[in-house]
């Protein structure tokens, strides 16, 4: 494949065709102060912001709340729902310079965030942008350390050159708050199909590899983060293996993801023995199911496929696999 469009800056001057994607599902009370924020966001913008919902047939009247704040709704069967068909359905033929994606439960954390994660594209170099997630107010000390973790105070932009000092962290992305040159990711082909999650990692390790460059925007932020339950963390992990198992090349080109856990898990210990030690067995409990979850995931084609579904926080992915 040649190299995707890139080296055309988008200027600090010009303002931006920008469509952000939203996919909900009964999005709850959550979802409302989300749609608030972008609303927000979107009117504070000097850009041209388009907003899409995409909806999977909720049923606590998320698509109300959407067009409450004048966003357009597009409705799917929730058995459709695809963590990267969808998207790539929401901005197919869908003129704009940048594609920004957001989940319902990341409320961004000031009108200006938007902006700032977009002027990371000033830089030719950079096809994929992404905001740094602050925990949620109600975050236990758990969740709060994963932000800390994942989405540190200092900004920077990385690519291929780097991914011998940052292993698979390279192309680390979430798409809970993150942002794409349309030109890249349609040159790209957009994320994968049927992938059971983390499309933006898949994404940003194919510009990676193609000479683009991620950027990390500290000062662009959400509120994010989830309180999950030691089995939820197994599933989630599962699912994170099976990933992993289904794209071994991007474990090849830049690490395997078993070094940072380890780094993880470290961090968390300093910290939880610092602020929070009654939380520590809470979090071996969760490590170790973690670890379970992960090397089940990655052997997933050993597995009966009866138990795939059942140990996957996305059983509906399996039915329709």
């Amino acid at each position: 494949m040649h190299s995707p469009e890139r080296g055309q800056a988008l200027s600090a001057a010009a303002a931006l065709d920008v469509l952000v994607v939203v996919p909900v599902y009964n999005g709850g009370p959550l979802w409302r102060e989300a749609a608030r924020a972008l609303a927000r966001a979107q009117a504070f913008s000097r850009h041209r912001v388009r907003v899409e919902v995409v909806d999977s047939s909720s049923r606590d009247g998320s698509a109300d709340v959407a067009r409450e704040q004048g966003f357009p709704v597009a409705t799917i069967a929730s058995a459709g729902f695809d963590h990267g068909g969808t998207r790539n359905a929401a901005v197919l033929n869908q003129p704009a310079d940048v594609y920004v994606f957001l989940t319902q439960d990341a409320v961004l954390d000031h009108p200006a965030a938007l902006d700032t994660l977009l002027a990371a594209f000033q830089n030719p170099e950079v096809a994929v942008a992404y905001g740094r997630q602050l925990p949620h107010r109600d975050a236990n000390p758990i969740a709060a350390h994963a932000r800390a973790f994942n989405y540190g105070a200092q900004s920077r932009v990385v690519g291929l050159k780097d991914r011998a000092r940052l292993g698979i962290k390279t192309v680390f992305v979430s798409n809970s708050f993150a942002a794409y040159r349309a030109t890249v990711f349609n040159a790209l082909g957009g994320f994968p199909e049927r992938t059971i999650l983390s499309e933006d990692m898949y994404l940003a390790a194919r510009a990676v590899l193609e000479g683009c460059k991620v950027a990390y925007v500290s000062n662009a932020c959400v509120r994010h983060s989830h309180n999950y339950s030691p089995l939820e963390e197994f599933r989630r992990y599962f699912d994170i293996g099976v990933f992993q198992a289904d794209h071994g090349w991007i474990g090849e080109q830049f690490g395997a993801a078993e070094g940072e856990g380890l780094r993880f898990v470290k961090s968390e210990a300093r910290r939880l023995l610092g602020q929070a030690p009654l939380w520590l067995p809470r979090a071996c409990l969760h490590n170790g199911l973690k670890m379970l979850g992960y090397r089940l995931g990655r052997h997933y084609s050993r597995l009966p496929p009866s138990w795939r579904p059942r140990l996957s926080m996305q059983p509906g992915y399996w039915k329709a696999r």
